[in-house]
C-alpha cells in the first residue's frame, strides 16, 4: 500500500524559509512523478513544483525555480520542498504527491494520484 507522509510544517516568520519533507513507503520513488501542492483557506489546491517527466531518474535531483527548490533522493525514498522569502500569502496546507510517470503529467492536482495527509504552514509574525 502506497503511503506518503509529510513533515516540517509549522509557524514561520515572514521573510523566513521552510523545508518540508515527504517520505514514500510501499513503492520505489524512482518510478513516479513527484510534486508539492498547497491549499490556502477558501482556495483550490494548486501546484507548487513538480518533476513530471521521465529521464530524470538520477539517484539525487535538485531543481530550483524562483523561491522554491525541489530535491529528490531515490535512495532514501524521500523528496523535499524548500521555499524562501515567505509571506503571509504562503500560509496553507502543503501536500506532497506522486503519480506514475506515464502518461506524461502536468503539475496539476488532477494529474496526481496519491497525496499525503498534508502539513499546515502558517506565516505570521
Amino acid at each position: 500500500q502506497l503511503r506518503l507522509e509529510e513533515s516540517g510544517g509549522g509557524l514561520v516568520q515572514p521573510g523566513g524559509s521552510l523545508r518540508l519533507s515527504c517520505a514514500l513507503s510501499g513503492a520505489s520513488l524512482a518510478n513516479y512523478a513527484i510534486g508539492w501542492f498547497r491549499q490556502a483557506p477558501w482556495k483550490e489546491r494548486e501546484g507548487i513544483t513538480c518533476i513530471t517527466y521521465p529521464g530524470l531518474d538520477a539517484p539525487r535531483v535538485r531543481i530550483t525555480e524562483g523561491r522554491t527548490t525541489l530535491s529528490r533522493d531515490n535512495a532514501k525514498n524521500t523528496f523535499d520542498l524548500e521555499i524562501n522569502g515567505l509571506t503571509v500569502d504562503d500560509t496553507a496546507v502543503y501536500y506532497c504527491a506522486i503519480a506514475p510517470l506515464n502518461p506524461p503529467k502536468q503539475c496539476l492536482p488532477a494529474d496526481f494520484e496519491v497525496f499525503g495527509q498534508g502539513t499546515q504552514v502558517t506565516i505570521s509574525s
